[in-house]
């Protein structure tokens, strides 16, 4: 009389397959968690403490063709200030005549008290390599850093600083590009997540400070990374054409979150995946 087959395959089976059931409940939280672990541990040896100090020295130092330093750069609230200056920001600029983030101040003043020109390395090259950490993203963790537990309070007195946040809000709704996205799509409703990482709402006002709160330390890039930085990135993932850096279509977008941020506290350098 042949025996009956063994149940435990089976009950294997089913034990194997409610714990991958569990797992896609639980696991995306699960995860999330561990991304949030992942930022405390790191919070009081935060390795954007690094460009900080570098950055400082590189700020103060007599550099380019007229050799001087940018202790005479205006941030906005006079000559070589620098807390609180990236609270207020992005904002009109009468010397240059444009509304600025704090990026392209750094870059007009590298250029026009410095004498660095468009080629220069230390304007040209924007990420960081192997070889060399840049120039620019040294100075605006700097500079960024100044104002660290402050609120965002970006200017809006000057109509080319209202217009910047409203094309700054359009831009953001507008649906564009191959995939018919818009940035509102990822970041306009609560809890949306893109694989496990979660995604800031632009209705939240303190999830608004979190996503302006840049330079920031890419842990999953091992390097400090600014906000248009973030821009680029979210350009190519939309599939969309390059995004000029410094230009005033980013400009605008950054005036827009920085705007939704109103309030909300700065947290610079953060520590971001």
């Amino acid at each position: 009389m042949p025996s009956l087959p063994s149940s435990r395959p089976i009950l294997r089976v089913l034990a194997i397959g409610l714990t991958l059931a569990c797992w896609a409940v639980a696991g995306p939280v699960a995860a999330q968690d561990v991304v949030g672990d992942q930022r405390s541990m790191l919070i009081d040896i935060n390795p954007g403490e690094l460009w900080i100090q570098r950055g400082e020295a590189l700020f103060r130092e007599r550099r380019g063709l007229k050799n001087v330093s940018l202790e005479r750069c205006d941030f906005g609230l006079g000559p070589g200030v620098v807390a609180g200056a990236f609270a207020q920001m992005p904002r009109y600029f009468a010397d240059a005549r444009r509304v600025m983030d704090l990026e392209s101040r750094i870059v007009w003043c590298m250029k026009t008290l410095q004498g660095f020109a468009d080629e220069d390395e230390a304007i040209r090259l924007r990420h960081s390599t192997a070889d060399r950490e840049a120039d620019v993203v040294l100075l605006a963790t700097y500079v960024a850093t100044q104002s660290t537990g402050m609120s965002f309070q970006p200017r809006q007195d000057h109509p080319l600083e209202r217009r910047a946040r409203d094309l700054g809000e359009y831009l953001f709704h507008r649906r564009m590009g191959p995939m018919d996205f818009s940035c509102a799509t990822c970041h306009g409703h609560p809890a949306r997540r893109v694989r496990l990482q979660s995604l800031f709402n632009i209705q939240d006002r303190e999830q608004a400070a979190r996503a302006a709160s840049w330079p920031a330390y890419r842990i999953g890039q091992g390097t400090v990374r600014t906000a248009q930085h973030r821009l680029a990135d979210c350009f190519w993932q939309m599939r969309l054409p390059e995004l000029q850096w410094g230009s005033d279509l980013s400009v605008a977008f950054i005036s827009y979150w920085t705007h939704a941020a109103r309030g909300g506290v700065i947290q610079v350098p953060d520590l971001k995946r």
